[in-house]
């Protein structure tokens, strides 16, 4: 399931985080820098090592359109770097300069919060770089904070082993005390939410000293109070669990731990699928890329291993660019078209270029074109009698790959309506929890064709909320891009 890319070897101390935008890996140490590399080939960018902190960096994220990055330290201070220069753009203090744990960033990049040792969680208004407010919420390290896919909510874990859900006006929704004995070590909100029956849903994981990952649903109706509801609680590593992260569809979760393995996990069933042990030391840091099939982790060790999430044999470095180069020439044959103006031909031509000849006669025999090609699900994908769920896996994969290169390329691909690909003026999100513009999405509703764009499930509501948090960020992008 998971083949071994590359091993990066650069830090002179322990790895400490890593993370993707859709173009870049940073991984963080505590040998005081953060390096960038370049996920087409994996070779490390010109700027990096990124040098300014006092002490060893504790955590680091990706701004949504990639632009910059942060991290944060013990010293107190939150650094804002350019990922073109690798120069400090800006230096945010903690106003107690409590030493940092944990930094974290909203889905629009508009929110930032830190988690502090002296227990407080701090929030800012990243675009001005202004401090909102500095709360203290535990009498413990904060170590864990998140922010929600819709970023209305907050998750906070501290070493006391509680974790909180707070809305982004600092009310606590709920407190699950004692969530991993002698303490949370991480938390992350997987990447999309669910709407069933008024409820809002999206799940959490976190993990602990307590050798644990457990994966909660997180729901709430408008004017009702959150429910959190434990959904699995996943055993398979024998030591304090160190870090999570979901993939970028949600299906996946993966964890590190100290007894040097990588777990990776079917989100839905709560199943073990495959176990890694290729580190020598404690996992310390578990990444997924939000656009390929890339994963990172990272360990005591002072190596960063990359890996490829499907089926195939053990691929090199090489390999793995020849195969994006075989990508970016598929692009160059069918850029001319949009994906739902693709006859059955351009569909069977793709699937040659994609390595997928052994799905021809099931497309065929289903009249596979552009159109049915971008509606394509999981559910659908069975129904054909594609059994191989490597081979299901596979070809989402290629299909998510497909539509972000047929996208406009000026525009981040989180800004580009799903339907029509092109940048939105007025995003609304639908039953099926992604966003649409307005306008495409009533299209698509008055149709005949009462399903998702995106999922082929049927729509159970055709409710739409406006995403008010996407329009100010999809405002801001454009006024830095006329």
């Amino acid at each position: 399931m998971a083949s071994l890319v590359t091993s990066l070897q650069h830090h002179t101390d322990e790895v400490t985080c890593c993370t993707f935008s859709s173009s870049l890996l940073a991984t963080g140490s505590g040998d005081k820098t953060l390096r960038l590399y370049n996920t087409s080939d994996f070779s490390e960018l010109p700027c990096s090592p990124l040098s300014a902190h006092g002490y060893g960096v504790r955590s680091c994220c990706f701004t949504s359109c990639g632009d910059y990055l942060l991290s944060c330290c013990a010293d107190g201070s939150i650094l804002v770097w350019s990922c073109k220069s690798g120069e400090v753009d800006s230096e945010l203090q903690h106003p107690n300069r409590s030493p940092l744990r944990v930094v974290a960033l909203a889905p629009d990049s508009s929110l930032m919060m830190a988690g502090a040792s002296d227990g407080s969680v701090t929030l800012w208004d990243f675009n001005s770089r202004t401090l909102l407010r500095c709360t203290p919420v535990s009498e413990a390290s904060v170590v864990a904070c998140c922010f929600s896919p819709c970023g209305h909510k907050m998750a906070t874990g501290c070493s006391l082993g509680d974790l909180q859900i707070w809305d982004v006006d600092n009310s606590l929704l709920h407190a699950e005390k004692n969530a991993h004995d002698l303490g949370v070590t991480c938390c992350t909100f997987a990447p999309q939410f669910e709407i069933e029956d008024s409820h809002v849903q999206v799940r959490l994981a976190s993990c602990g000293q307590d050798s644990q990952l457990k994966i909660w649903m997180v729901s709430q109706q408008e004017g009702h109070a959150c429910v959190v509801k434990l959904l699995h609680t996943l055993t398979s590593q024998c030591a304090p669990v160190l870090c999570c992260a979901f993939s970028s569809d949600g299906e996946l979760v993966v964890a590190g731990s100290v007894d040097k393995s990588v777990a990776i996990y079917d989100t839905g069933r709560g199943t073990l699928l495959h176990t890694l042990k290729q580190h020598d030391r404690y996992v310390t840091a578990v990444a997924f890329s939000p656009t390929m099939p890339w994963m990172a982790t990272g360990s005591m060790d002072k190596t960063v291993n990359v890996w490829k999430i499907g089926d195939g044999h053990l691929t090199s470095g090489a390999e793995a660019v020849q195969t994006m180069h075989q990508g970016r020439k598929q692009q160059a044959s069918f850029s001319r078209l949009l994906l739902p103006d693709w006859s059955e031909e351009d569909v069977q031509a793709w699937l040659r270029e994609e390595g997928l000849d052994e799905l021809l006669a099931i497309f065929r025999a289903n009249n596979m074109d552009g159109a049915e090609l971008s509606q394509l699900s999981k559910e659908t994908a069975m129904e054909m009698g594609i059994e191989s769920v490597g081979l299901r896996a596979r070809l989402l994969r290629s299909i998510q790959a497909l539509k972000m290169e047929l996208s406009a390329p000026d525009c981040p691909d989180e800004f580009a309506c799903p339907i029509t690909r092109e940048l939105m003026k007025d995003p609304v999100i639908a039953a099926d929890g992604f966003s649409y513009e307005r306008e495409s999405i009533e299209s698509w509703i008055r149709g005949k064709n009462r399903s998702s764009p995106m999922t082929n499930l049927p729509l159970q509501t055709t409710l739409l909320t406006p995403n008010r948090a996407l329009k100010m960020a999809i405002s801001r992008w454009r006024c830095g891009h006329p």
